[in-house]
């Protein structure tokens, strides 16, 4: 059978058939929506297994870094087809790893930025002409959602000093990337990924960015001691380097805040490495590399 995801773009739609497909061939994913964004559209989150406490792997929080949904998808098709043929991944039995454990996959985060990126002001509505103006009509490197927030700038772990730090970079109102919002937590995108960690018991997460081939794994002086230990393991799957956010890229993310919230560990991986937004066509050659270290995000 040939794979259903390819290494290509897909929109916000073709992403929707995508994801139908998958759980057509493999019923027992189950989907659901766990928020809507700025511009309405469904953010969609996969969960395989079931268990008392859940790895969740998120993406495309960014637009310019879509290629992330895609290897995600990637990866949930390639955990499915091992399954249901009780076959392994990178010689890991799929079967007895999920065994008693459960994931979530979040593909894209932020779909009104990719939607952005790759579409232009075709993809802005009545806001084309003011995200237009913000990007000075360069799309492509579209990062933020539709209101001009940067979500992985909005989340509660040191935003204060995040927002201080953004006013010294001349960054003071939305844009196409690195605006914090008005507040921690006030964009729907950064909600339905909180809001999940509150309601579902999850035990690490995973968010997949572009590009530069790191890991950063801790936070300030909160990180659990299986944070490192993960993150050493991770790190020697992919060959990625482990490394520390410095200065605007420190604090208001996703697993920063997951870190804080729950003393639990958080991972941000950089996949891939060139210029965002990565080209469509080198998806599967990322994925083929750090396909183990998914599947170590997801079972461990």
């Amino acid at each position: 059978m040939q794979n259903i995801v390819k290494s290509e773009e897909y929109d916000y739609f073709a992403r929707k058939k995508l994801t139908d497909r998958l759980c057509r061939e493999y019923g027992f994913i189950k989907r659901s929506v766990i928020g809507r964004s700025c511009g309405g559209r469904d953010i969609t989150a996969l969960k395989i297994g079931s268990a008392e406490e859940y790895s969740l792997i998120a993406a495309a929080f960014h637009g310019s870094e879509r290629i992330t949904a895609v290897v995600l998808l990637m990866f949930v098709e390639r955990l499915c087809m091992a399954l249901k043929a009780g076959g392994d991944i990178k010689g890991i039995k799929a079967l007895k790893a999920i065994n008693g454990r459960g994931v979530i996959f979040v593909p894209c985060v932020n779909p009104d930025g990719c939607e952005i990126s790759l579409r232009g002001e075709a993809a802005c509505g009545e806001l084309a002409a003011a995200i237009g103006k913000m990007c000075r009509n360069d799309f492509t490197r579209w990062n933020a959602n539709l209101r001009g927030v940067d979500i992985n700038h909005n989340f509660n772990a040191g935003w204060e000093k995040l927002r201080e730090k953004e006013i010294k970079e001349g960054i003071y109102c939305p844009g196409p990337t690195r605006y914090g919002g008005s507040r921690p937590e006030s964009e729907p995108e950064t909600l339905a990924l909180t809001e999940l960690c509150r309601t579902v018991n999850i035990r690490q997460v995973t968010a997949l960015h572009s590009q530069g081939e790191v890991i950063y794994w801790n936070y300030a002086d909160k990180t659990p001691p299986r944070g490192k230990k993960m993150a050493e393991i991770l790190a020697t799957s992919s060959g990625y380097a482990l490394d520390t956010p410095v200065g605007i890229a420190d604090g208001g993310g996703f697993k920063d805040w997951f870190i804080c919230e729950f003393n639990r560990p958080g991972f941000t991986v950089e996949i891939g490495r060139g210029k965002n937004p990565l080209p469509a066509e080198s998806a599967g050659e990322i994925f083929s590399r750090i396909e183990e270290m998914l599947m170590l995000c997801a079972v461990l």
